[in-house]
């Protein structure tokens, strides 16, 4: 990558293909559709020139607002476009009266590395390398860059997503506590058909310094990069180039035997099991992996990276991509070679995602042996 002397990242096709892919793989079966990220990012970038700016580039009191894709992936009747993003960001301005200097993704996934290009874009403000998490992860609480520890913080958020055609066009606007305000949010996407796109919570850009996950955004561009280099030799290829730039190992591979995927209250929940030479491997998923485990041997434990890549074409394959037969490479990255956040170090966080995978987590990453 090549930056300016400020810093800043000039972003073309190509920096949107690579941000998207590794995103995908950052995106730990989850953060959204690739095909929606190409979208995205390629409409944003042919509007005109649009930077990436590093969160230190920007006066510390600046004003960035977080968006997001709340809702699950997999449901059938999703529905949000282009148009919807924008929208959001306009909603939040016209509901809040608060006009935001920047905008900073909420995560990073096929579609989430890339949120907030269009938006900057299209309203002329900056686009932020000050990402809520460095990989995706399942609730709105845990992309909150630990506001929900700050007394009497008030959520702002707006919500927009739905299929007019069918009457699920909604637009949504909440203020409240964090809990409460995230919940109106995940239950607006269920109403929506399953997915709606999300402006909230303005931070300063000092508060992201220090709690959201800073320069992420700029790893999964150089990681799509080193993939798509790897690819045009071999395809396959991209699946060593990843677990090496990333510090990790691939655990297993072989052919999807079965997936067990359910849309609930917003999310994608369930299992899918891979049969490998190294045994029967069961992937546990609540939109992202939450567990891997052979033989009820742990191999690794959410926000651990787990990612399941293509082994034949090295395109990353999330949650709601996985389908028995295709032969998966599963990707293991330990939690400290990854850019993470605030969110990632509570552990009452992360009871929710215990209860919806019927599995411990908590023990394995605040309590390990």
């Amino acid at each position: 990558m090549k930056r300016k002397a400020n810093g800043r990242l000039l972003l073309n096709e190509k920096t949107a293909e690579a941000a998207v892919w590794g995103g995908a793989v950052l995106g730990g079966g989850g953060g959204g559709s690739m095909q929606d990220g190409i979208t995205l990012a390629q409409l944003a970038v042919r509007m005109g020139d649009l930077e990436l700016v590093p969160v230190d580039e920007i006066p510390s009191d600046s004003l960035l607002l977080t968006v997001a894709a709340v809702g699950a992936p997999a449901a059938k009747e999703r529905y949000v476009r282009p148009a919807h993003y924008v929208r959001a960001v306009e909603l939040f301005q016209k509901c809040f009266d608060i006009r935001p200097d920047g905008v900073i993704a909420n995560e990073c996934g096929g579609n989430a590395t890339v949120n907030g290009w269009l938006q900057a874009s299209v309203l002329g403000i900056a686009l932020v390398d000050a990402p809520c998490n460095g990989r995706a992860h399942p609730t709105g609480i845990m992309g909150s860059m630990g506001l929900h520890k700050k007394a009497n913080f008030v959520s702002r958020q707006t919500a927009v997503g739905g299929n007019p055609a069918a009457g699920r066009y909604l637009e949504f606007s909440v203020s409240g506590s964090l809990e409460a305000a995230a919940l109106a949010v995940r239950k607006m996407s269920v109403e929506a058909g399953g997915l709606v796109a999300v402006a909230r919570n303005p931070v300063t850009a000092e508060y992201a310094k220090c709690n959201a996950a800073p320069g992420a955004i700029a790893k999964c561009i150089e990681l799509g990069r080193v993939m798509l280099m790897a690819r045009e030799k071999k395809q396959s290829m991209a699946v060593e180039a990843a677990a090496e730039y990333l510090q990790g190992e691939i655990i297993a591979e072989g052919l999807v035997k079965s997936v067990q995927l359910e849309t609930k209250g917003g999310f994608d929940v369930g299992v899918a099991v891979v049969e490998s030479s190294k045994g029967v491997l069961e992937l546990s998923f609540w939109n992202e992996y939450m567990t891997a485990e052979i033989d009820g041997q742990r191999l690794g434990t959410f926000p651990d990276l787990i990612a399941t890549i293509d082994a034949c074409t090295g395109e990353p394959v999330a949650t709601a991509q996985m389908q028995p037969g295709r032969k998966v490479a599963v990707l293991y990255v330990p939690r400290d070679k990854l850019i993470l956040s605030a969110g990632m170090r509570d552990p009452e966080l992360f009871r929710l995602a215990e209860q919806a995978v019927g599995k411990p987590i908590i023990p394995y990453v605040f309590n390990p042996k």
